[in-house]
């Protein structure tokens, strides 16, 4: 999504009150959409996924905020595949170890820093991971907290979609800093993952974004055929 936070543009960039009050409207009305998306969801999840579509692509095309340049506005159209029932699901987050020794009075694990497409590396604390019962086998990713800013659950992946199908750098299904948060069970601990809502980084509609990426351990060995696309 667009603005500071997990994914910035250069410093001073845009810093004057007009584009503050913009990106405040940018991030109220993605906090909106995703509080209708979460409740849709509960009765029609694909039909939550197409008012999803439907509002991001005109976020995209019209908002001064819009992470995609101004020139290609006017024509942009967001591409998606078809959404896929059996690429949503619900799952536990298991405990980092490091964490249960740190609970324990031992010493704090240590910050997980993630490769940025530019600029500075940010910090994020790994507080557990997700395994995720894809058609083709279990896969286990490394769910984040964004250490700084507003926080927030952060979930960067990869798979073999990118660089053809999808930016090569990988794509986000979560981003809290951003209010991309698709719900989950406080009471049971878990998390909704549904990857027909993976989207891309701003750094893949223009390079001047600072996006941070998915690190080796979110990297899957198969392709996950949802969510938006690029070709």
């Amino acid at each position: 999504m667009a603005g500071p936070g997990p994914e910035s543009r250069p410093a001073g960039a845009e810093s004057h009150r007009g584009a503050s009050i913009e990106l405040a409207d940018w991030r109220r009305r993605i906090a909106t959409l995703y509080a209708e998306v979460r409740d849709r969801a509960a009765d029609d999840p694909a039909a939550a996924w197409d008012h999803w579509r439907a509002v991001r692509e005109a976020m995209y095309r019209e908002h001064p905020q819009s992470p995609v340049p101004a020139g290609d506005r006017p024509d942009f159209r967001a591409r998606h595949w078809p959404y896929d029932p059996g690429l949503r699901f619900e799952v536990e987050v298991e405990a980092d170890g490091a964490l249960d020794v740190a609970r324990r009075g031992g010493s704090p694990p240590a910050p997980a820093i993630l490769p940025m497409s530019v600029g500075d590396e940010l910090a994020f604390s790994r507080i557990g991971r997700v395994t995720i019962p894809f058609p083709a086998g279990s896969r286990t990713l490394d769910l984040f907290w964004m250490a700084g800013y507003a926080g927030g659950l952060f979930l960067p992946f990869r798979d073999a979609t990118n660089g053809h199908e999808t930016y090569g750098a990988g794509r986000y299904l979560l981003d809290g800093a951003k209010s991309a948060d698709l719900g989950g069970d406080l009471a049971a601990g878990h998390l909704v993952l549904d990857f027909n809502f993976a989207f891309q980084p701003s750094c893949a509609f223009d390079p001047r974004w600072a996006c941070p990426l998915a690190p080796p351990e979110n990297r899957l060995d198969i392709r996950i055929e949802a969510g938006e696309r690029l070709a």
